[in-house]
C-alpha cells in the first residue's frame, strides 16, 4: 500500500505522490479529489499531462474564483515539466490559494529534483507510491486489501493469489475485490483456488511445490495443466530444480532470521518461511535421489527422450515419492 506523511489530510495544500507504481499513484488522486468532493459536491478537478501545463497555467488554474468554488488541480509526471513551468509551480508552492488543493505526482529519482525538493522543503503532503518488485511487497499489498475491506483472508489464500495473479496490482486489487463480493466468510486458499485455477494451477512452480510437497495427485494434476495451457516443459525441469536447490541449500544452512537466510542463500525471506515447511523431514541422500530425477527429465525434455510428457510425470512422482519417504530414509 501506498505511504503517507504524519500529514495525512488528503484536503493539504499540496500533496506529493512519488514513485511509479500506478495504481498507488491513481488511488492517491482518488483520494484527495474524494476528500475535496465531500467538503464540496461541486469540486473542479484538472488533470494535466506536463505538456498540457504551460508557463502561466498554473496562475490561471489557481487565481481567485469569483464563485469561491473549490478545485483539485492534478500535475502528471511532474519530472517531466518544462524548466519555466517548474518555476511556476515552485513560486506557487510558497503561498498556496485557498480551497484548492494541487496534486504533484512525481517519479521520484534524479529527473526533476529540485521540484522534489522545493515541494517536501514547503511541507507538502507526501505519499509514497514505489513500484512492488519484490513478491513479499506484493504478498503485504494483498494482506492490506483484505483488510481494508474488513475482511480476513488465511495467509495461505493471500499467498495463493499472489503466486496466481502475478504482479500487476490492478489485477490482484479486482481479484480481492472480487472475492469479498462473491464469498463469506473467511478466504482460504481453497476459495481462491476455486476462482483462479486456471491461473495458479498453470504455474511450474505449482507442480514443483507439489510434487516437494509429496502431494503427488495434486502436482501430477498441475503438471497435465500446466502442459495443457502450453507452459514449456524446459519451465517446469527448472522449477522443480529450484524447488529441490532450495530445500538442499536451506538444510545445509546455518539456522537464522529468514532475513538473513535470504541474504546468505539468495531467496526472498517469504521463500525461507515457504521452503522450511517443505523441507521437513528431507535427507540430503533423498534430495539428491530428486536431483537426479530432474536431471533425467531435463535431457527428456531436451531431447534426450521420445516423450517429454512422460519424462516430467516420471519426475514428478519421484520426487513426491521422495517427499513422502521423508524421515524414513
Amino acid at each position: 500500500m501506498a505511504r503517507k506523511t504524519a500529514n495525512d489530510e488528503p484536503l493539504a495544500p499540496v500533496t506529493l505522490a512519488v514513485g511509479q507504481e500506478d495504481l498507488l499513484l491513481d488511488r492517491a488522486v482518488q483520494e484527495v479529489v474524494a476528500a475535496a468532493r465531500a467538503a464540496d459536491a461541486d469540486t473542479d478537478v484538472r488533470d494535466l499531462t506536463p505538456d498540457q501545463l504551460q508557463p502561466g497555467t498554473l496562475a490561471e488554474l489557481t487565481s481567485p474564483s469569483l464563485f469561491a468554488e473549490r478545485k483539485v488541480v492534478v500535475v502528471r509526471n511532474a519530472q517531466d515539466l518544462s524548466a519555466d513551468t517548474v518555476k511556476d509551480v515552485k513560486a506557487y508552492l510558497g503561498s498556496p490559494a485557498e480551497e484548492i488543493t494541487l496534486v504533484l505526482l512525481h517519479a521520484g529519482g534524479a529527473k526533476g529534483k529540485g521540484l522534489l525538493d522545493a515541494a517536501r522543503k514547503a511541507g507538502a503532503r507526501e505519499v509514497a507510491c514505489p513500484k512492488m518488485t519484490k513478491p513479499a511487497d506484493r504478498l503485504a499489498f494483498v494482506r492490506g486489501e483484505f483488510r481494508a475491506t474488513g475482511r480476513s483472508a488465511t495467509p495461505e489464500a493471500c499467498q495463493a493469489l499472489v503466486d496466481a495473479i502475478g504482479s500487476d496490482l490492478r489485477e490482484l486489487a479486482s481479484a480481492v475485490s472480487q472475492l469479498v463480493a462473491d464469498v463469506e466468510g473467511t478466504i482460504d486458499e481453497a476459495v481462491v483456488g476455486r476462482y483462479y485455477t486456471g491461473r495458479a494451477e498453470a504455474s511450474s512452480f505449482t507442480v514443483a511445490d507439489r510434487a516437494v510437497e509429496g502431494r503427488t495427485a495434486e502436482a501430477l494434476e498441475a503438471l497435465r495443466w500446466s502442459l495443457a495451457t502450453g507452459v514449456a516443459p524446459v519451465l517446469i525441469t527448472s522449477a522443480l530444480a529450484q524447488g529441490v536447490r532450495a530445500i538442499g541449500k536451506l538444510s545445509s544452512a546455518r539456522g537464522g532470521r529468514p532475513a538473513d537466510l535470504a541474504r546468505e542463500l539468495g531467496m526472498p525471506p517469504w521463500k525461507i518461511d515457504r521452503v522450511r515447511q517443505q523441507m521437513r523431514g528431507w535427507t540430503p541422500d533423498r534430495v539428491a535421489v530428486a536431483l537426479r530425477a530432474v536431471a533425467e527429465a531435463d535431457a527428456g525434455v531436451k531431447g534426450g527422450g521420445d516423450d517429454p510428457e512422460y519424462a516430467l510425470e516420471k519426475a514428478v512422482v519421484t520426487i513426491a515419492r521422495a517427499a513422502r519417504s521423508r524421515g524414513r530414509a
